[in-house]
């Protein structure tokens, strides 16, 4: 059962407003250009100026989906421009953890659109703590739902405008796994918790397998000879359910990367750099990246799998950059 004061405490802060976090740039085609070629969307109305004088938008607009990436913070963790608030919307977390929940995983989120957004707005959103749910017991453990809601506006003379929301949900939990443990001491630093474990499935479990016996298994067709991953249980080929695997060398590229600075999850480490591996087999899997800083991590450069096992149940591959 929650204890009282959490639950007092987390929702003394629901319907809170946090402020303003403003965007670095007016909307503008260059970047509408370049997110469309990325995303291999090929409407001129967004692209088109001619064209798109001609709708009955009477101009460019910006792609409804392109939203969020307006106030984003660039490479930066919490580099916002001047006149941006510093409140951390993200408190309530904080007060969950120091009770003992730990873990977060993304539940949902929603976009919604008021209007379309033109070239030269300057945007900015507020975020405010929708709600949190009575405590909840799931598969992955027991905690609660926490949703915020991220508002956008288009700053006007007359009036700032309603653009679009961003509805945001985590779950916020102590693992299902966790060992039972004594109630721990008001002035004792709260345990490290462990990495929640992979959903393991008759299609997935050979993977995990190989990894606890230093081996990187790709799921192969039996009947083309495709490579695939993640696995999955029919060809995307020919369509054939007969399959093996092929143990990849781990030599491999990086094809591309994120590095995770906030919300910080125990108990991985921030900042976490992130991979898309491209393997010399052909396939890609997402990956850890270890033996390096965020400043030398390159597009192309060679890497080379490792495995490292995890509170003595869990053996991952992760790649570490290998001299040319």
């Amino acid at each position: 059962m929650a204890d009282p004061q959490l639950l007092s405490d987390a929702r003394a802060l629901v319907g809170r407003q946090y402020g303003r976090v403003y965007a670095w740039d007016e909307v503008n085609a260059p970047m509408v250009r370049q997110w469309c070629e990325i995303m291999g969307v090929d409407n001129p109305v967004y692209t088109d100026p001619a064209f798109a004088l001609g709708t009955r938008h009477e101009g460019l607009i910006a792609p409804p989906a392109m939203l969020q990436v307006w106030t984003m913070e660039g490479l930066h963790a919490n580099n916002y421009p001047p006149g941006s608030t510093d409140e951390n919307p993200y408190e309530v977390l904080k007060i969950m953890e120091a009770h003992g929940y730990m873990s977060t995983v993304a539940v949902n989120s929603e976009l919604t659109f008021s209007r379309p957004v033109r070239m030269g707005e300057k945007l900015y959103y507020t975020t405010r703590l929708d709600s949190v749910s009575d405590e909840k017991t799931t598969a992955l453990g027991t905690g609660f739902f926490v949703t915020l809601v991220m508002s956008h506006f288009a700053e006007k003379a007359g009036g700032d405008e309603p653009v679009g929301e961003l509805l945001f949900r985590v779950f916020k939990f102590r693992p299902a796994n966790a060992n039972a443990q004594a109630p721990a001491r008001l002035d004792a630093a709260p345990a490290r918790p462990k990495r929640p474990l992979p959903g393991i499935s008759d299609d997935t479990r050979f993977f995990w397998e190989g990894c606890e016996k230093g081996q990187l298994l790709i799921q192969r067709c039996a009947a083309c000879q495709t490579l695939r991953h993640p696995p999955a249980p029919v060809c995307i080929e020919c369509h054939s359910f007969d399959w093996d695997t092929l143990q990849a060398s781990g030599r491999a590229t990086l094809y591309s990367f994120v590095v995770m600075h906030y919300p910080e999850v125990p108990p991985f480490d921030y900042p976490n750099p992130i991979g898309l591996i491209e393997l010399e087999e052909g396939v890609r899997l997402i990956a850890g990246l270890v033996g390096i800083e965020r400043e030398n991590l390159q597009i192309g450069q060679r890497l080379q799998v490792e495995f490292q096992t995890f509170d003595d149940q869990q053996t991952l591959p992760l790649f570490r950059p290998v001299d040319a």
